[in-house]
């Protein structure tokens, strides 16, 4: 027999548990979610179908409401109760319409509701709608994971990260506001731009402590070393990407992670890119990384008052920094000293 390698089990299909006590809806079920390309478990009532949660932990649970011993109310809350951080998506089958039915199925955990008679079509948009809610936490956790691992390397960092996240939102909100908005900047844009940008640095797990943690200035060794975390980043982040393709979130990770010390001019690293070479994405992450570094104490350096960085900042128009960037940092200035307030470190 083949085993079944870690490649496999990625990128087989979705399994859906599906319960429910009348074997007609069951079966109908049961063919039309197979017919979606998922893999279905099937369970005969509320009892049945838990055991087989307990064993399998599928993603997406649809269940009958009115069943025998225990009803999809009941099934809805033993689920929620015991899933952890594993999220679940429960879809409630059922012939009941009324606000208070609805909000009593919502207060038992569920996720949605379709009613009887339904039809392929819309099955699928709920099970799509189930996908993209379980992707949203999948994604947040993975962010928010991967850059505390290489925050814990650093003792320094402290509020950095939030600082930075909220800096490059502020600056993707107001390039959006801008009379020549790039057609990129969205509202996807600005959301992806905020949950990945903590992400810029996670390249850093990967550099040695006698580097990492050398107090004072670096020599040139240091620095080719310390510059090397940009590729370490990009390539991590690019081997998710490849199993999930369709992973925007990923894609602008990786472009932030291996450009955010490019340069406007064409004399960063590591790639020496140059204007609208360089993602805008990681143009923005470039300004918010330096203003923060500057404005924040560290051990070899005092905090710089905001008027003195700003100045440093405009100096390097064209050069280190995007003009566009710049004049968007320069409409939302006051935002940026409210964030650093906010998150100072103590």
């Amino acid at each position: 027999m083949r085993q079944v390698s870690q490649k496999d089990k990625d990128t087989s299909p979705m399994k859906i548990l599906v319960v429910d006590d009348e074997l007609v809806s069951r079966k109908k079920l049961e063919i039309l979610i197979r017919g979606l390309g998922y893999e279905t478990l099937v369970a005969e009532d509320g009892i049945a179908g838990w055991k087989i949660w307990k064993n399998e932990m599928p993603k997406i649970v649809i269940t009958d409401w009115i069943m025998p011993g225990m009803d999809g109310l009941e099934l809805c809350r033993k689920i929620r109760e015991a899933e952890g951080s594993q999220y679940t998506f429960i879809i409630i089958v059922t012939s009941r319409n009324e606000v208070h039915d609805i909000v009593s199925g919502m207060d038992a955990g569920a996720d949605d509701f379709i009613t009887k008679p339904f039809v392929q079509e819309e099955l699928a948009v709920r099970i799509k709608a189930g996908e993209r809610i379980l992707g949203y936490v999948t994604r947040d956790i993975v962010i928010f994971s991967m850059a505390k691992l290489a925050e814990s390397r650093d003792p320094e960092t402290g509020n950095h990260l939030e600082r930075i996240r909220y800096y490059c939102k502020t600056l993707a909100e107001a390039i959006a506001n801008s009379d020549d908005l790039p057609l990129e900047v969205d509202k996807l844009f600005i959301e992806n731009v905020f949950l990945t940008s903590p992400l810029h640095d996670i390249g850093k797990i990967g550099i040695p402590d006698l580097v990492l943690l050398k107090p004072g200035q670096y020599d040139d060794k240091d620095f080719e070393i310390m510059k090397t975390h940009c590729k370490i980043a990009y390539e991590t982040i690019s081997e998710a990407l490849k199993r999930y393709p369709k992973a925007d979130y990923l894609r602008m990770s990786a472009e932030i992670a291996l450009s955010h010390h490019e340069k406007f001019d064409g004399t960063g690293y590591p790639n020496g890119l140059k204007g609208d070479e360089i993602p805008l994405s990681a143009r923005i992450v470039a300004l918010s990384d330096v203003y923060d570094a500057l404005v924040t104490k560290r051990v070899y350096k005092n905090a710089y008052p905001h008027d003195m960085v700003k100045v440093m900042i405009v100096e390097e128009r064209g050069k280190h920094f995007d003009p566009m960037v710049i004049d968007a940092f320069l409409s939302c200035e006051e935002r940026f000293i409210e964030i650093s307030n906010q998150f100072a470190d103590q």
